[in-house]
Parts: structure tokens; C-alpha cells; sequence
């Protein structure tokens, strides 16, 4: 069953005007709720809920995109972490994180590897 919304305009409190409103908006797409074209005017006001729920949507989809990015760098800098280690000559415990201590003398640049425990 679907309901059909007035024609009330609370804002002239009276019927709406149509398209000689300023607010009277059109949106074109794809409802994310039916996955039904979308090509219609109406009220900028009554369209809130919808395009609040689109917003919403879109803000987890850039949230799991920026997560699934981090997760790529970790495993990247993990990688030239090891690479860099190979190359001086140090092996971590695999059961540890490693933590790089990089100290600068006046003669030579020192490189300490240290294992850290996780708390």
C-alpha cells in the first residue's frame, strides 16, 4: 500500500504552487532503496529522507574504500620494512612487531633494529 503525500506547503501555508516555487527541485538517477529510475520534481524539502539515505550509503562506501586502502599501505611499508632490513643484514623475531630506531652521528648513520612487544 502506498500513501500519497498532500499538497500542503507548510512554508505559503497553502496548496503547493508547483514549479513557480524556487524549491521545487528535479532529480534524475537510481532510487538506492528500489533500484528504479528517478526523474521527477518535487519539493527540495521532501526529497531530504531520500537524499539523506543516499548520503549515508555513499559515506560507508568511501569509508570501506579508505579502509581497504590503509590495509594495502600497511602491507606495503611492512614489505619495504623487511626489504630494508634484508639489506642491512637484521632478521626480526616472527613473533614481534619491529620498531626502527634511525640515529644521526656526526661520523655515520646508525640503524638499530629493536623488537617491541604489542600491550
Amino acid at each position: 500500500m502506498q500513501l500519497k503525500s498532500g499538497t500542503f506547503c507548510p512554508l505559503i501555508k497553502k496548496d503547493c504552487i508547483g514549479l513557480q516555487c524556487a524549491w521545487m527541485t528535479r532529480v534524475q538517477g537510481v532510487d538506492t532503496n528500489t533500484g528504479n529510475q528517478v526523474d521527477e520534481y518535487q519539493c527540495a524539502v521532501a526529497w531530504m529522507p531520500m537524499l539523506l539515505v543516499e548520503n549515508s550509503g555513499q559515506q560507508r562506501q568511501t569509508g570501506a574504500a579508505v579502509e581497504s586502502f590503509r590495509n594495502e599501505m600497511v602491507k606495503a611499508n611492512e614489505t619495504s620494512q623487511k626489504v630494508l632490513l634484508a639489506s642491512l643484514g637484521f632478521q626480526k623475531p616472527q613473533d614481534q612487531p619491529l620498531a626502527l630506531e634511525v640515529k644521526a652521528t656526526p661520523k655515520a648513520k646508525t640503524v638499530k633494529s629493536k623488537s617491541v612487544r604489542s600491550k
